[in-house]
């Protein structure tokens, strides 16, 4: 079996129900969804509630994919196999779904001319984005001249907004469904910042920035474990007779295949705002989305960001790179780290709301029972920890100033700040046995870090870690000014437990061991 629609499928493989070449020309006269970002949770989440909406007859067009960052992933993993995706979702039973998507109409990159012409027909609907969270930054001195120059996701799409009002399109959606806290907002500021830009340069035309304000960037909240593709995937769907199994790095280190493996479990919250209409996602049942407002979003987000599963998966991660567990899964056969999340847990929820849609509890339970131990899921902690210094003030720090603000005592914090105090000693470069280990890029590290590289094991206490933990920037906060009630801060705290934790080979596993075991 090779991923084409002539191929003669086994029955365990779910085919899409629509006529494909009549969904293209649909999409290409009249497109109504352009998405950024070619990555593997657009194709297997996004992609897949777009066919069951194709499926069921609900729309007749598919979705316009545009990669700007990764040059190779469109000629690769898109154009030789027609724009098909193979969908393999893997239960917590070991059982595997299969699914060839076909809702991608058409896909291709570094076309600037190309996708200014789809982002000005005015049957558009909307712009949707998995770019990661470091794709919104805008450094107003680095954007690019004018919008014939843009050489960015941000800038591209902003560019072809330029297109969109100059041919008096109607205002449409912008939805980032990246990973972050109110994204909406991110994804607002961002493009305003490079029009601004534009604009002072002469180089937009009156009324563009006006025009920017008519349009909606609604939150949402999205959820979906998607590892990259998987070796041991790739050998089960040999043995099953399916040839396209090759795995490959590109020049930019994205890990791409003609398939994409992942999680049964899927969310997405969307703030329903969308002036030129948009999918009739809630006539789907089971397709993981959720149309509410912006409160139920940010609420969501919070539950999830802050609480019941991105610092769990944080902790996981760097606590398991140091203890030398290759996945997720494997660290939580170790009760100790087990222990630690789940006390993590505890610290969250007293300040995250319930959204009402999902219950906290509930959605916890089964991250801790379902999802992260999960043997099939093959998610290597250090692909959670990359940009760890990106998602620490978000995903640690809102529960510290959350915490702070309701006056819940600061001494009944543990999991926090040996967490602080593992990233620390993840930092020096070795593992617990003190053999060198290989950081998970994190580009944006602030400078301060650079005392603790290859810092020698017994020498944390020579080392200042003042710059570090009085840096808000890095924590939401000052430690220091979070009082542990005991005459300590949190961050002497913080350094004490480094201390300990750097003192010796195997000194993380023997404080854990004493802590939970």
């Amino acid at each position: 079996m090779k991923l084409n629609l002539k191929t003669d499928w086994k029955a365990d493989y779910k085919l899409p129900k629509f006529d494909v070449d009549k969904m293209k020309a649909n999409t290409k006269e009249n497109p109504t969804w352009l998405h950024m970002g070619a990555g593997n949770i657009f194709r297997i989440f996004v992609g897949s509630v777009q066919q069951a909406l194709l499926d069921a007859g609900f729309t007749d067009t598919g979705i316009i994919v545009y990669e700007s960052y990764d040059e190779a992933i469109v000629p690769e993993s898109f154009t030789p196999y027609d724009n098909l995706t193979l969908g393999v979702t893997l239960n917590a039973d070991g059982s595997i779904q299969k699914e060839v998507i076909a809702s991608m109409a058409d896909a291709f990159c570094c076309d600037l001319t190309r996708l200014r012409e789809v982002i000005a027909k005015p049957s558009l609907q909307l712009i949707s984005f998995t770019i990661t969270e470091k794709g919104y930054f805008v450094d107003p001195t680095k954007v690019s001249l004018s919008p014939d120059k843009a050489n960015t996701a941000l800038e591209e799409v902003t560019a072809g907004l330029v297109s969109r009002f100059e041919a008096k399109a109607p205002a449409l959606a912008l939805v980032s469904m990246d990973n972050f806290a109110e994204n909406g907002v991110k994804l607002a500021n961002s493009i305003l910042a490079i029009a601004e830009v534009w604009n002072k340069n002469g180089e937009i035309p009156e009324g563009f920035i006006n025009y920017l304000q008519e349009l909606s960037y609604p939150w949402t909240m999205i959820d979906k474990i998607t590892p990259r593709p998987s070796t041991e995937v790739a050998e089960l769907l040999a043995k099953d007779g399916y040839e396209d199994v090759k795995i490959t790095e590109t020049a930019k280190h994205t890990f791409i295949a003609s398939f994409v493996n992942a999680e049964a479990a899927k969310y997405l919250i969307i703030e329903d705002s969308f002036p030129n209409g948009r999918p009739p996602f809630e006539k789907i049942s089971n397709s993981g989305v959720y149309l509410a407002d912006k409160e139920t979003v940010r609420k969501t987000d919070q539950m999830k960001v802050c609480a019941c599963l991105n610092p769990l998966h944080t902790i996981l991660a760097i606590s398991g790179m140091l203890l030398n567990y290759p996945t997720i899964s494997q660290c939580m056969t170790d009760r100790r780290l087990v222990s630690l999340i789940r006390k993590s847990s505890e610290e969250a929820l007293p300040v995250v709301d319930d959204p009402g849609i999902i219950s906290p509890k509930d959605f916890l339970n089964e991250v801790l029972t379902e999802r992260f131990p999960n043997p099939f899921i093959p998610d290597a902690p250090a692909r959670i920890a990359c940009d760890t210094s990106q998602k620490v003030p978000v995903r640690f720090g809102e529960t510290l100033k959350k915490r702070k603000e309701k006056g819940l005592p600061a001494d009944e914090l543990q999991a926090i700040p040996i967490f602080i105090a593992l990233w620390l000693r993840y930092r020096m470069g070795k593992d617990d046995t003190g053999a060198k280990l290989e950081l998970s890029p994190d580009p944006r590290i602030p400078k301060t870090f650079d005392v603790l590289t290859d810092l020698p094991l017994g020498s944390g206490e020579e080392i200042d870690l003042s710059p570090i933990l009085s840096d808000a920037n890095i924590f939401g906060l000052d430690l220091y000014s979070v009082d542990l009630g005991t005459k300590k801060s949190l961050a002497e705290e913080v350094k004490d437990l480094f201390c300990e934790f750097s003192k010796h080979s195997s000194a993380v596993s023997e404080y854990l061991s004493k802590l939970y075991m």
